[in-house]
């Protein structure tokens, strides 16, 4: 198949045909912007169905590949090399989907330079979707750090007040984390002679003693942009700084970048590291979830409040990734999915909240529920599936990642059960900051004059939240299709890893 119209070169690089056009309308056509970036990220998403409709579920290795040679210098080759697997097929479908809802959402928030902001918006979809899908480690650099500046435009131009400060901070964490990334990269080229992922996995030759280095250089990057706790206080700035749309992306795909890689490339590329260290990037994710829990109820800004909740969140899909079995990593891919969904949701409710009242401050709301009947519903339901209410599809990954974790056997058995019994102490904290979150704003007296005048969500506001809710819902009832989607190459990962365990621990 030709390589330009490839399904996966289509579905990471359409969105530059609405760039190309954008670049063609003036900053004054507004309507004409916004409708240009909604429908190529409508089919964008559209093209990603089509990819899903071609993906075989019970092939655990590549599949749809493309890859033909892109740079050849001094011998070397790099490729364009694109592939799909269990791993990433999920996260490409989250990535296409929180794209147009959050191009949606900035439909009234956005009016200045609004040409400007959606060209920004695409060209971070692209930067996106070509993480989760290259399988040559320099492709994969370049649109790991190609991401970062759209992002940090979006951050630095239509942010709050603090927007230079948040913009900058998100900009040189990750930044100083990459370069060691990089440094480990072209080690890993030179040395093995390829930068093509499968290869090098193929190989199994790195020497055990230099891959707990590499994992290493490679956690750096992965961990500030997760973010891991203590590499999380560029977090909270960007969120709050951030436009909404830039906060629902951010927290719903940009933290998965960290995680992914995590996944992809820690695990895969040093097996032997990552069961040595595994203990270790297990207690730093459960840390991260007591102290994300802890500083999130201290808030009283709502967007705050959120921004710390994902590092606690995103402390379980670690400690599901470095329980090294089946119903961990399972639990973690689906827990990166379920993160996104309910934490976009929340980002998306702050912000429609804040479009009306122009405050985050929870002390100044209480009674919403009688003014904001239909806001209130979708709110609490989308805090109850963070707080991983059984029936809702927080509950399914967070369960498989306790059960994970409890059977890695990490620093024996008893050291298994205390790691997991430490990460559901953080399922009681999270309920307990996100219903006060609840009493807060939607309960009590409606005493505030400024408050009872607020409309109800609009039509489009509820189109923005109805498939997130199907989602919701559909993974807490029925998660079985997407266990079935990852499943295959995830038993693959873990048989590899096993491998690598045996060598490690006699």
């Amino acid at each position: 198949m030709n390589s330009v119209f490839h399904p996966l070169t289509l579905v990471t690089f359409f969105p530059l045909l609405g760039v190309v056009i954008l670049l063609f309308l003036k900053n004054e056509q507004k309507s004409a912007a916004r409708w240009t970036a909604l429908i190529t990220s409508l089919i964008t998403f559209a093209i990603s169905i089509a990819v899903l409709a071609q993906f075989n579920a019970e092939d655990p290795y590549l599949q749809m590949v493309v890859k033909v040679p892109w740079i050849k210098v001094a011998g070397w080759t790099i490729y364009y090399y694109l592939g799909v697997d269990g791993l990433s097929i999920l996260l490409l479908l989250l990535t296409t989907l929180l794209t147009p809802i959050a191009i949606l959402s900035t439909w009234r928030s956005i009016d200045e330079r609004v040409r400007d902001f959606m060209i920004f918006f695409l060209l971070l979809e692209i930067g996106m979707v070509g993480v989760f899908l290259a399988q040559d480690l320099f492709l994969f650099y370049v649109f790991w750090e190609f991401t970062l500046v759209p992002m940090y435009f979006l951050i630095g131009v239509w942010g709050g007040a603090n927007r230079i400060y948040a913009a900058v901070k998100f900009f040189l964490y990750t930044m100083a984390g990459s370069v060691l990334m990089l440094l480990a990269i072209l080690w890993l080229g030179i040395e093995m002679g390829t930068f093509e992922v499968p290869e090098l996995i193929a190989m199994n030759s790195i020497p055990a003693d230099l891959q707990i280095w590499l994992f290493l250089a490679f956690a750096a990057a992965f961990a500030i942009k997760v973010p891991m706790w203590p590499l999380h206080s560029w977090l909270p700035d960007a969120h709050v700084e951030a436009p909404t749309a830039g906060s629902v992306i951010l927290a719903g795909v940009l933290l998965k970048m960290g995680t992914y890689g995590f996944l992809r490339f820690n695990l895969a590329l040093f097996p032997e590291a990552s069961v040595k260290l595994a203990w270790l990037m297990a207690l730093l994710g459960v840390i991260g979830i007591i102290y994300g829990a802890m500083v999130s109820y201290a808030q009283t800004d709502i967007k705050k409040l959120v921004a710390y909740s994902s590092v606690s969140h995103l402390g379980f899909v670690m400690l599901g990734l470095f329980a090294l079995n089946t119903l961990g990593i399972q639990g973690a891919i689906l827990q990166m999915v379920n993160h996104g969904l309910s934490t976009g949701a929340l980002f998306l409710a702050v912000g429609f909240l804040y479009e009306r009242r122009h405050t985050r401050d929870m002390d100044q709301f209480g009674g919403l529920w009688k003014v904001m009947p239909v806001f209130a519903a979708m709110t609490i339901v989308v805090a109850l599936s963070s707080m991983g209410l059984p029936g809702l599809n927080g509950f399914i990954g967070e369960f498989n990642i306790l059960l994970g974790a409890w059977g890695s056997g990490q620093e024996g058995a008893l050291g298994s059960v205390m790691y997991a019994a430490f990460a559901a102490l953080g399922v009681i904290l999270a309920a307990v900051y996100l219903l006060l979150m609840i009493q807060k704003l939607f309960l009590g007296p409606l005493n505030k004059e400024e408050n009872r005048v607020l409309k109800d969500l609009t039509l489009r506001e509820i189109l923005i939240m109805v498939p997130i809710l199907i989602l919701i819902f559909w993974i807490g009832l029925y998660p079985t299709p997407f266990f079935n989607l990852i499943g295959p190459s995830v038993d693959n990962l873990v048989q590899y890893i096993q491998g690598a365990a045996v060598a490690v621990i006699p």
